[in-house]
């Protein structure tokens, strides 16, 4: 027992609450700044051992303590139970006591126990008859004995705190449970194309409950909406949950910032491409061909393809597009432009040659991910909220005493004690009679 005590004396030591709270903020940073369930190549690329990033960051030491990926490490999860065991032995060996201690109540017995306290007075007159009514119309609480009274007030803000560590506990409860049981996924999807969700970036030890095998994704439709300058203003996708029988689920149209929710995973709209290009040469059947991104040195995107234009494959030419807006650059094979085509005209290449372009099929790009702890997260923030609004309440504590002729009455708070010395203040003015101007002035002794 004096071993258990004594560690949960160190757990519950300020000290190391604050040190284990600077620890999870700063990884907590470096999940934010070390992009997070990358390849081992894109580490490679922008992590290099020679020169490394501050000296001593590459992608080694990214690969050797789970940098990139941060929030599902063993000790970083290991942070937040030690903080959570921290937190719990907190409130265990001293808000709880404090809030019994707060709840139990005593009367002063003697005189010279209001000496103890900060505001006190000795009148001569006075009555706890008197006094019960103005306390009781201030909000406090009475206990009453004899000559004795006790009265108090705001013991909410003593359940404050208490509150406080039970809603952070709720928060790192959710933020390991989601760590544990939740994935996060990837999926490029053509228009008109149905997919599962196979690609996984990151997953929890717990999560094949969570990632869903018994629905997918259809993409009915995407687009994007231009600006008059040809920039993009917003991109869509009409998605579609499919069962393995082929019934809709639910249909939704998603955009940046608006996503899908359907049973615990969420869908998000996060990119865009072009998958591919319909075309026909002179009157062949309509043929489908994909196009790839292009690698060009510049900031803008764009993808191409190559279209034979003989049974043979022996020629061709080159589609290039860098929007879904509709326009393809062609290019012959000696790279020179040929001029451009949209999408559902054609382009007569020489005479016995004519290009037509039937269709450019955009993909979207989707994030998907599950969570099982948001709603703790949630839930705690919220309790943190009301919490923290309990904890500014004060607790003040009021206690009388008539001793013979003398009357006592003195308080104390645990804030706002000048607010608390104001209202004590003006009780004390109420229990004192309004003398005539030729009667002496009532004795009063304020400490």
């Amino acid at each position: 027992m004096m071993i258990l005590r004594r560690s949960l004396r160190i757990l519950a030591d300020l000290r190391l609450a604050i040190v284990l709270l600077l620890a999870i903020a700063l990884f907590s940073i470096s999940g934010t700044v070390i992009e997070q369930g990358q390849s081992i190549g894109y580490y490679q690329s922008n992590y290099p051992e020679h020169p490394a990033l501050f000296g001593f960051l590459t992608w080694r030491v990214i690969g050797l303590l789970g940098l990139d990926h941060v929030y599902r490490t063993p000790w970083f999860l290991a942070l937040l139970v030690l903080l959570a065991a921290s937190l719990t032995a907190c409130s265990y060996l001293r808000q709880w006591p404090a809030l019994k201690t707060a709840r139990r109540w005593n009367y002063y017995d003697q005189p010279k126990a209001f000496e103890k306290l900060a505001l006190s007075a000795e009148l001569s007159s006075g009555s706890l008859t008197t006094l019960a009514p103005l306390l009781t119309a201030k909000g406090y609480t009475l206990f009453q004995e004899d000559h004795r009274l006790y009265a108090r007030k705001g013991l909410i803000g003593k359940i404050g705190p208490i509150v406080v560590h039970v809603s952070m506990l709720l928060i790192l409860a959710g933020a390991v449970w989601g760590s544990l049981s939740g994935f996060f996924a990837q999926e490029v999807i053509p228009s008109g194309a149905q997919r599962g969700i196979t690609n996984v970036i990151d997953a929890g030890p717990f999560s094949a409950s969570q990632i869903p095998h018994d629905w997918e994704i259809k993409v009915n439709r995407f687009w994007i909406d231009y600006t008059a300058e040809g920039n993009i203003d917003q991109f869509y996708s009409d998605l579609s949950v499919v069962d393995q029988e082929g019934t809709e689920r639910d249909r939704q149209t998603i955009s940046v910032n608006h996503p899908l929710r359907h049973r615990g995973v969420t869908l998000y709209q996060t990119n865009w491409g072009i998958d591919g290009v319909q075309v026909r040469v002179n009157n062949s059947p309509i043929f489908q061909l994909p196009m790839a991104p292009l690698k060009t040195g510049s900031s803008g995107r764009f993808w191409g393809t190559w279209v034979p234009t003989k049974p043979d494959m022996s020629t061709g030419v080159s589609l290039v597009a860098r929007d879904l807006q509709g326009l393809l650059l062609v290019y012959g094979q000696d790279g020179n432009p040929l001029g451009a085509v949209r999408e559902g005209t054609a382009l007569q290449l020489d005479e016995d040659l004519r290009l037509s372009v039937v269709k450019v099929i955009g993909s979207t790009g989707l994030q998907i991910k599950a969570d099982p702890g948001v709603p703790l997260v949630y839930a705690g923030f919220g309790l943190l909220m009301v919490g923290v609004v309990m904890s500014y309440v004060s607790h003040s504590q009021i206690w009388a005493l008539q001793a013979g002729d003398r009357f006592f009455i003195g308080g104390k708070t645990n804030r706002s004690h000048i607010l608390f010395e104001r209202e004590l203040v003006s009780i004390i003015e109420s229990l004192e009679p309004t003398p005539a101007p030729s009667d002496p002035q009532p004795t009063a002794t304020v400490s």
